[in-house]
């Protein structure tokens, strides 16, 4: 997630200086056609071009609306596992006591049961994270030469670097890693595998009945989020509307200069004809200036054509790189960051040693993860 205040113009200039290119060039064409070749045929009435504007304002506003929702439901998931995950920290930290054990164990080895519980519910988060930051046939940052760029060459992902084997090394079991690894639903398999165990724990008496009940209604919330992300995930913003906005989007970006040539042109031959009216040198050499002007004031169909395309089609890019909040674009959820933070707090919760405890991680090119 981004974490300047503002993106600057030259943030958004050079995430989108691709396409600022491709409408420059849309522009020149047909101008250069225009007054070059004296074209004067090659134009469209700007009525019908500026309605189809006007329902596309409608549609884009539509997509990013739904975009938003889908990234701010995605936020809340993970806001409802950072509260989770603290609350089931505290109760393996409060709830796992010898009172009802009929074989006592020390402090320590009951500090290795909660630290094992807290390790392994670190390794369901990683197992989320690399089954949320996995690429999907309908995602598009890497379609995007800018974002894929950005992200290869800057941000470095790490779910797209370091492998879920990798990550769950030191935090669980070598039998409990490969059991995992087999499973297709990697996250749900560390949920199983903690409820498994404290029931066993149950069973021995470190756990009272009722404090049972109120550790697995933890894993069962966190059953809950997990499917919500998944699918968020695994259900994408509906293409057909996706496809044929971006559709509409170019049709409407190449019509435009069509449209503003003959509009420019008719203002330049007012200009001239408002101008002729003052005669300030006998020379008629002001005249031939406003000439010149009224004969070439087409050309502000370029930068009037870039900045309308850019706008349109930047509000559509806007939405687009919502729509999958997982993806590991810089605007997307930093589930990377989060995850750390919250094994950090559960690890203190627990009263872990700090020099085992990993540090936060830092953003790259103000750049969550």
């Amino acid at each position: 997630m981004y974490t300047k205040r503002n993106y600057s113009l030259k943030d958004m200039l050079s995430w989108t200086r691709k396409y600022i290119i491709i409408f420059i060039i849309l522009s020149l064409i047909p101008v250069t056609l225009y007054t070059g070749l004296r074209w004067y045929w090659l134009h469209l009435p700007w009525l019908p071009i500026g309605l189809v504007g006007t329902a596309l304002a409608f549609i884009i506003s539509f997509k990013n609306n739904a975009s938003y929702g889908r990234l701010w439901e995605a936020r809340k998931i993970w806001g409802g596992i950072v509260n989770t995950s603290r609350s089931f920290a505290m109760m393996c930290n409060d709830y796992i006591t010898n009172q009802h054990a009929s074989e006592k164990l020390s402090e320590e080895e009951l500090f290795k049961i909660r630290k094992q519980l807290i390790l392994r519910h670190v390794a369901w988060m990683a197992s989320l994270r690399h089954a949320l930051r996995a690429p999907k046939p309908w995602e598009i940052s890497y379609l995007n030469s800018s974002d894929r760029k950005y992200i290869d060459t800057y941000l470095k992902v790490k779910e797209h670097n370091v492998s879920l084997a990798e990550e769950l090394e030191g935090y669980i079991t070598e039998e409990e890693k490969q059991h995992i690894l087999k499973q297709r639903n990697k996250q749900g398999a560390c949920l199983k595998l903690q409820s498994k165990q404290l029931r066993e724990l149950k069973e021995k008496g470190y756990i009272w009945e009722f404090s049972f009940l109120e550790i697995e209604n933890q894993l069962v919330e966190m059953f809950t989020l997990q499917g919500k992300a998944e699918r968020i995930k695994n259900f994408p913003y509906p293409r057909q509307f996706a496809t044929l906005n971006r559709f509409f989007i170019w049709i409407f970006v190449f019509l435009i200069p069509y449209g503003m040539m003959s509009e420019f042109d008719e203002i330049g031959r007012q200009v001239v004809e408002f101008m002729e009216q003052f005669q300030p040198y006998p020379d008629g050499g002001y005249h031939h200036i406003i000439e010149l002007i009224g004969q070439h004031f087409v050309w502000f169909t370029v930068p009037f054509g870039v900045i309308i395309s850019w706008i349109f089609h930047t509000m559509e890019r806007i939405g687009e790189v919502s729509e999958n909040p997982f993806e590991g674009t810089p605007n997307d959820i930093p589930i990377t960051t989060m995850s750390r933070g919250i094994e950090i707090d559960i690890r203190q919760i627990i009263g872990d040693d700090e020099n085992d405890i990993p540090e936060p991680i830092e953003a790259v090119h103000d750049t969550q993860m």
